[in-house]
Parts: C-alpha cells; sequence; structure tokens
C-alpha cells in the first residue's frame, strides 16, 4: 500500500459540463491494481479470461470488488468497510472502519495525477497500456513506468472500479469506472475519463485496486 498525500482535485463531467471540487484526505492506496493471485488467495476464486498471477484480476463486478474488500480486511483482522444487505442491492459504507475498501472517485483521480495537471501524469506509451501498445491483450501490472507517488496501471490495462455511484438521479445504480483499460484508444486513458456500468457488470478489462482510510481520518 502506498501513502497518498492530501490534496484537492476538480473533477468534471463531460455529459453535463459541470465541473466540482474536493478536498482529499490522506489515505493509502495499493501500487498496483489486484492481480489474479492475490484474489484467488483471498476467495478461492479466479474469475478472469487471461491467466496469470501477475496479471489484473478482471471479469469482476463491482459487487465482487467490495466483496473482496471485506473478505481482505477479516483475514488481517480489520473492521470491514462495507455492509452487503442480501436481497436488497444495497451496500452501506462505514467511513469509521479500518477496513480495506474502494477508492472514492476524488481519490482515484487525485491519486493519478500525483501532483501533475495535464491529462496524464507521462508519455502514454510509458505509462499504459492501451490499444496502440498492448497487441491486443492484459499485461502483467507493474510493466510501465509508475507516477510521481509509487503508483503503477492508474491508466491502461484495467479500468478500476471506484465506491461512487455516476449519476443516481440518471442512472440509478450505476457506478464509476476510472482509469481506461488494455483495449482503449488514447482518449479514454486520461486522469478525467469517467465511464458508469452496472455493479454486476463483468468485462475483460475491468479490475479494482483497494485503498484504506489514514488513520484517524476515517
Amino acid at each position: 500500500m502506498t501513502t497518498v498525500p492530501p490534496g484537492r482535485v476538480t473533477l468534471s463531467d463531460r455529459r453535463t459540463q459541470r465541473t466540482w471540487t474536493v478536498e482529499v484526505a490522506p489515505f493509502c492506496l495499493s501500487a498496483f491494481p489486484v492481480t489474479q493471485a492475490w484474489y484467488a488467495e483471498v476467495t478461492g476464486e479466479r474469475p478472469s479470461a487471461a491467466r496469470g498471477d501477475r496479471l489484473p484480476v478482471e471479469g469482476v463486478s463491482w459487487w465482487d470488488a467490495i466483496r473482496f474488500c471485506n473478505a481482505l480486511s477479516r483475514r488481517e483482522g480489520l473492521t470491514p468497510a462495507y455492509e452487503v444487505r442480501p436481497g436488497t442491492g444495497e451496500a452501506e459504507w462505514d467511513t469509521a472502519a479500518d477496513g480495506y475498501r474502494l477508492p472514492t472517485e476524488a481519490e482515484w483521480e487525485h491519486a493519478c495525477r500525483a501532483g501533475s495537471t495535464g491529462p496524464r501524469h507521462g508519455p502514454l506509451d510509458e505509462i499504459a497500456w492501451y490499444r496502440g501498445n498492448s497487441g491486443d491483450g492484459i499485461h502483467p501490472v507493474g510493466g510501465r513506468q509508475p507516477n510521481a507517488w509509487g503508483l503503477y496501471d492508474m491508466l491502461g490495462n484495467v479500468w478500476d472500479w471506484c465506491w461512487d455511484l455516476y449519476d443516481a438521479e440518471v442512472y440509478g445504480t450505476y457506478r464509476v469506472l476510472r482509469g481506461g483499460g488494455w483495449s482503449d484508444e488514447h482518449w479514454s486513458c486520461r486522469a478525467s475519463v469517467r465511464r458508469r456500468s452496472h455493479p454486476t457488470f463483468r468485462i475483460d478489462d475491468v479490475g479494482f485496486r483497494v485503498a484504506r482510510s489514514a488513520p484517524g481520518d476515517a
């Protein structure tokens, strides 16, 4: 886990032309997307289409991701961050819990930018696997250059699930995805790009990484 310093990030939505600024408290974020080996160790499952211990786990829904967070928390003796309510399709985040969780999209973008102000934290071919260089397939984590805060694959390889609802009034329970994937064109692999999907959605270019609130900042 990498400690992400506090800061302020301005998010934007292309559809509504809206921008909003969020103050981000310090938190911890996994330096890499969750790998297939890590996911299998915690859950006993290997859902991915491609196979390889160092490949990011993919083919996982938002629900799969938060269940992983809770299972990892219990495994390490931490308080699970999420209360999943069976049969309701709802989950509640206990912000006081010390367990693992998904980043908010503001945390994600702040971490991705790592103090940079442009669309990317470096030249795309050096920092990301995307349609132009991936060879039409997923790659092991850590194969491109990290950002200034030591976080790898923030852009490209697999999209990351975030905690947030995308736009409840228009899209209901759809959740936010960030970062772009191995099959995406260059314009999708930018720090500001937002994508949405139903929390049950599974596909071979969507994964996740885990976060934890910094002690005293939950």
